[in-house]
């Protein structure tokens, strides 16, 4: 499985929703087996510069792939692009990962 990250920073705060919205399209692409925007809550004490992150998780390489040649990926770009600020992205084979897997809640209390 590749995980798919994004980070965004939106320079202007009343574009917040705007860029919200254009990356929200991403989530009627079919080839995610899961894909989520969310709002940075800033719980991080080190850094707090971003704003937006997407996180998606993909079959494959292919099925990556698949994701960004579909039709509401560029109406995304086209939609945010000229909205946001500063995009990183990174993408890795879970299965490589380094990591203890999933731990229930209840064993973490």
């Amino acid at each position: 499985m590749i995980r798919h990250i994004v980070f965004f920073t939106v320079p202007e705060r009343a574009n917040l929703e705007a860029v919200i919205e254009g990356l929200s399209l991403l989530t009627g692409i079919p080839h995610a087996r899961r894909l989520e925007v969310g709002t940075n809550i800033r719980a991080d004490r080190f850094d707090g510069r971003i704003d937006v992150v997407v996180h998606g998780e993909f079959d494959d390489e292919a099925a990556l792939a698949a994701y960004h040649a579909h039709p509401l990926y560029q109406q995304s770009i086209d939609q945010v692009k000229p909205l946001r600020g500063e995009r990183y992205a990174a993408d890795y084979v879970v299965e490589d990962a380094v990591g203890s897997g999933v731990v229930p809640l209840t064993d973490k209390i």
